[in-house]
């Protein structure tokens, strides 16, 4: 398959871009991580969603400690080309590290960040901590 279609992402001056992680089901957002071009080509090879770690400098497979991978069911990129949406079947429904179905869990009340979503599996069971 041509990869000619990844010029037609706008990557950042590090090679980047932001991809917005969808439940395709229910349409919440689960997550925003980055992504190289490696990353997106690895992503519609496998249908699983692969990302680009910044902290770990390299490839990271959701899922890949966890358990949680996401299924990609479509890939899209936004007008500008420069944020890619992948709508993915969430392994576990759980997408963010701290247990949660999504890591936008706080909500702004009255100029306070409270939690608005319960954590659904302790971070220490999923990724075997002490």
């Amino acid at each position: 398959m041509s990869r000619g279609w990844l010029d037609h992402v706008q990557w950042d001056e590090n090679g980047l871009v932001p991809a917005i992680a969808q439940d395709a089901s229910s349409g919440q957002v689960l997550m925003v991580a980055w992504m190289n071009r490696d990353a997106l080509s690895e992503t519609l090879r496998t249908a699983q969603a692969v990302y680009w770690s910044r902290s770990r400098t390299r490839l990271w497979r959701k899922g890949e400690e966890s358990g949680h991978v996401q299924t990609v069911k479509e890939i899209r990129l936004d007008c500008d080309g420069d944020v890619v949406l992948l709508k993915v079947d969430q392994a576990g429904g759980i997408a963010c590290h701290t247990g949660r179905t999504t890591c936008f869990f706080r909500k702004l009340e009255a100029g306070n960040w409270v939690v608005a979503q319960p954590v659904l599996v302790e971070p220490d069971e999923i990724y075997g901590k002490s």
